[in-house]
């Protein structure tokens, strides 16, 4: 039977969150993570949305995203990752079958109680998650790194997606020195509960 088709997501703020099949370390190879940072960037280039942040992390990834409105919806977008990445591995590998698991799980930023500090927390969590399954020893040294665009002005990552500063981090500060001040207590504020120190 068909699966029923996802109706229309509301209008938000997303932190998107998907896992391989069978939960594998499928995105784990530098070269598989390097088809889902294509695909990411294609998405980019097809489709009108702001993405905040992005990280791979062995079996899943975390999107931090907004479509526009009038545009596609989140479902839209997420579909059309996931299917390019896993089209480009089977490709490669000669493989059939599902690459990831389902549906992708999201949360809506809106719906929190404070969408301000979520957002920013958020950005932080969604950087250090590498770090905490011990796949990078800094988030600023994670593969896809999205993080040292809110910490370098002007930065450009090298797989050429395009990160959009969140609006909540550019009211951190008249300048963009002050907004990373201010951000980097939150960092700080993210070790220390998570424990992490190096």
């Amino acid at each position: 039977m068909a699966r029923q088709p996802r109706g229309e997501l509301p209008n938000g703020t997303f932190h998107i969150f998907s896992q391989c099949h069978d939960k594998q370390n499928l995105l784990l190879p530098k070269w598989v993570q390097d088809f889902f940072m294509e695909s990411v960037q294609q998405s980019e280039e097809k489709y009108p949305y702001d993405l905040y942040g992005a990280e791979i992390v062995g079996n899943h990834f975390h999107i931090f995203m907004k479509p526009v409105e009038g545009g596609p919806s989140v479902s839209r977008i997420m579909q059309y990752i996931k299917a390019r990445t896993a089209e480009k591995y089977n490709r490669a590998t000669g493989r059939r079958g599902a690459f990831w698991i389902g549906r992708f799980k999201y949360t809506v930023i809106e719906e929190s109680d404070d969408p301000v500090e979520y957002s920013i927390r958020l950005i932080w969590y969604i950087a250090f998650n590498p770090v905490r399954k011990g796949l990078s020893n800094d988030p600023r040294n994670n593969y896809i790194g999205f993080i040292n665009c809110y910490l370098k002005e002007d930065y450009e990552l090298p797989s050429k997606i395009k990160i959009t500063l969140h609006p909540n981090f550019i009211n951190l500060g008249e300048t963009f020195s002050e907004r990373v001040d201010r951000f980097l207590w939150y960092e700080e504020a993210y070790r220390k509960r998570m424990g992490l120190y190096f």
